[in-house]
């Protein structure tokens, strides 16, 4: 219990860190402050390399899916934007970070992945709204980029959540992944 809650504030922490940094335009101050959080969770993880490979995965999730939105013209990055058309990195570092929740703090939604599609439809946006609003990132045309964002993140949850039953680098004691798999491939 004490770890989830780590987890999910630190998560919170740097989130936030990141966003400032974007807005005052400083996009390397969070993301290093983002990438501490993680150097650290890495390091308080029974299986590293598979926790290692889960963040680079939302890493690279994160990296084609803002890309896809930043070039269709539904969100303009107020800074760290290293190819014109593509997204910034400290967004890149926040999808990695958020990797770090899925099997500590948000380990309970891989048993419940149903969940996952209105949890994501709902709280993807409002990350990204939240991030509007402090000034990281424009939504040129809001109603059109939080309905294309509720969408992805409505695929994109589940499919993280389950990626993370595979890549567990913070196994339960006396669970193994392929239990956990057997319990989601009959929810």
């Amino acid at each position: 219990m004490k770890a989830a809650l780590v987890n999910a504030l630190l998560f919170q922490a740097g989130w936030l860190i990141c966003v400032l940094g974007a807005a005052y335009q400083r996009p390397l101050a969070g993301s290093l402050v983002a990438l501490g959080i993680i150097a650290w969770h890495l390091s308080r993880a029974v299986r590293p390399r598979r926790e290692a490979w889960l963040i680079a995965i939302a890493g690279a999730t994160g990296a084609v899916w803002d890309s896809l939105l930043v070039s269709l013209k539904l969100l303009e990055y107020a800074s760290g934007t290293l190819v014109a058309g593509t997204a910034p990195y400290w967004i890149v570092v926040m999808w990695m970070l958020f990797a770090t929740t899925l099997n500590v703090s948000l380990r309970w939604f891989k048993q419940h992945l149903i969940l996952a599609v209105p949890v994501g439809a709902v709280a993807g946006p409002a990350a990204y709204y939240a991030g509007y609003s402090l000034g990281g990132v424009y939504l040129p045309d809001p109603f059109l980029a939080l309905a294309a964002l509720s969408a992805g993140w409505a695929v994109l949850l589940p499919i993280m959540l389950r990626t993370a039953v595979r890549l567990d680098g913070f196994p339960a004691p006396g669970l193994t992944a392929g239990h956990l798999s057997a319990r989601v491939n009959h929810a």
